[in-house]
């Protein structure tokens, strides 16, 4: 039997990145957003935490069944595999702000480690992109993070593929 989200794969939305991610209830809730938006998720190795954490599989919950998930052993593995057309940094440090850049289908948003963000070289090599924040804060939840990009990019392109388009 063939689920809902299966008959999407080939038509993949947007795509999340997560590099090396440290916390596995992050990881789970975007599990969650990828299955509910039709993302892909790609995981960079390596992880703060098992795969089969389980406190991933609960904040996940069965979602992990229905979406389409790739790890790979570092960046470079995931450049070569997935070959991503473009790629969006999120970061606390970028300038941009996420609502000022028109989205595509296909395109990636790349978060990083919760502790740490993306290395400079990353932030340096992509379109670098933020969400804003009251003065004095200093980030937010790398989940919320991605809902919040995600959710823009896709209303962007017309929720495609949305049982309410």
């Amino acid at each position: 039997m063939i689920n809902a989200f299966q008959g999407c794969i080939y038509n993949i939305m947007l795509n999340l990145v997560l590099f090396e991610p440290e916390i596995p209830n992050n990881t789970g809730a975007i599990i969650r957003l990828c299955a509910n938006i039709g993302a892909k998720l790609h995981l960079i190795k390596p992880y703060g935490f098992e795969i089969t954490d389980k406190r991933l599989r609960r904040a996940g919950l069965d979602y992990k069944e229905i979406m389409h998930l790739t790890e790979y052993e570092n960046f470079d593995d995931y450049l070569l595999k997935s070959k991503p057309k473009r790629i969006f940094a999120l970061s606390s440090k970028a300038s941009k702000n996420y609502t000022k850049v028109e989205y595509h289908k296909g395109d990636s948003l790349l978060l990083g480690p919760e502790t740490r963000g993306l290395p400079k070289h990353l932030l340096d090599e992509y379109e670098s992109i933020t969400l804003p924040m009251q003065e004095g804060s200093r980030s937010l939840n790398l989940a919320n993070c991605a809902s919040i990009v995600a959710y823009e990019a896709w209303r962007q392109i017309g929720f495609m593929g949305s049982k309410d388009a």
